[in-house]
């Protein structure tokens, strides 16, 4: 394995891929990441699917199979089956490190469809629904943390199902998904019913952050901040985490078996030129952690990446950071939640382009 990711697995941080694709698994890419730098889970979204299905032919042979089975299929449907045959062959490739981790790691994730980002029940069942279609016990269900997608998690997890919560910018967001994925386990716990397999991750999306707040710094003309706040919101986030995790309240829960939930550091692909390109992976190594990587992250931290266990260091400089933010009356919170609401119109977005592509595929079929 490669030393940096070696020196990563040493301190308690997981690297999942940020991606995923039919070739990625025909080629035998995946089982080569797990092989050289240690590689623990998989997360998918519509735009990976977008980008994977739209590109190429890998999934025509699939989608003619499919419609000659059952000419009926909407390209919903069609669509589903697609990224599930995906997600079940990345979960059985990674299954030797999900039983090696002992169901610590090993997991692939599936999104609901973010069109149902503000409907709770469309939510529950989508999940469901998903979770029972793929069938592997390393699945994660990945379901937003809007206001409505909040009691979704919390009724998921009071049922065992594993899920990746998504699309969290801030510390107040990431107490309440902490709060419903703890209501849940409380409420199995209940019921009597076992929570030892139960794991979850809460996915804090650090990069769009700097993109965001860095134009709110450049009208203000402060350029000390550029680039700060991202990391800094994140090293406060994770103190909050570790003070969760330690109440009493969570330690009656862990007496029973329950795991706690791992931040998950997502969107860490650097979209400013002038940062440095691991900048959101050095500044963000910590024990009990996931960091998310797309293929040239991975391929930068190789040579580039610096590791030590960065996101307990400076907490004090990134609590200033974070005051001086408020100082030039830049509203945080307001910034965050727009990000929420972007990230669905985006992932929606992407959806609509991807159905628009398989109904393309299917006139193509039809036409033959």
């Amino acid at each position: 394995m490669n030393n940096r990711f070696k020196e990563l697995e040493q301190i308690g941080q997981s690297i999942w891929l940020d991606n995923i694709s039919r070739d990625l698994l025909n080629n035998k890419e995946l089982e080569r990441l797990v092989e050289e730098v240690g590689l623990k889970g998989v997360t998918s979204n519509p735009t990976i699917f977008q980008k994977a299905i739209g590109s190429g032919s890998a999934y025509d042979e699939q989608i003619e199979m499919l419609l000659l089975k059952n000419g009926s299929l909407t390209s919903d449907e069609l669509f589903e089956d697609l990224a599930i045959t995906d997600i079940q062959g990345a979960a059985d490739v990674l299954f030797n490190v999900y039983e090696k981790t002992e169901g610590v790691d090993g997991f692939v994730s599936i999104e609901v469809s973010p069109e149902l980002a503000y409907d709770t029940e469309g939510t529950i069942n989508a999940a469901r629904r998903l979770n029972k279609k793929v069938n592997r016990p390393n699945v994660m269900i990945k379901i937003p943390a809007t206001q409505e997608g909040l009691p979704a998690i919390k009724q998921m997890i009071s049922e065992g199902v594993c899920i990746n919560v998504t699309l969290i910018f801030s510390q107040q967001v990431y107490e309440q998904v902490v709060e419903a994925y703890i209501g849940g386990l409380e409420e199995r716990n209940k019921n009597n019913e076992s929570i030892k397999k139960i794991k979850s991750v809460a996915s804090f999306f650090i990069s769009r952050i700097d993109t965001a707040v860095d134009k709110e710094l450049d009208k203000v003309d402060n350029q000390i901040l550029k680039g700060k706040i991202a990391i800094a919101n994140a090293k406060l986030v994770y103190e909050k985490s570790k003070e969760i995790f330690n109440t009493d309240r969570f330690k009656k829960l862990k007496e029973k078996g329950a795991s706690i939930q791992r931040l998950l550091w997502a969107s860490t692909s650097t979209k400013n030129p002038s940062y440095p390109e691991t900048i959101y992976i050095d500044e963000l190594v910590g024990a009990n952690t996931v960091n998310t990587m797309p293929p040239a992250t991975i391929e930068a931290f190789k040579t580039k990446g610096k590791v030590y266990n960065a996101i307990e260091d400076k907490v004090e400089e990134a609590r200033k950071q974070m005051k001086s933010l408020k100082d030039l009356k830049i509203d945080f919170t307001e910034i965050t939640k727009k990000l929420t609401v972007d990230g669905v119109d985006s992932f929606a977005k992407s959806f609509r382009d991807l159905i628009s592509t398989i109904e393309n595929k299917k006139k193509v079929e039809h036409a033959r």
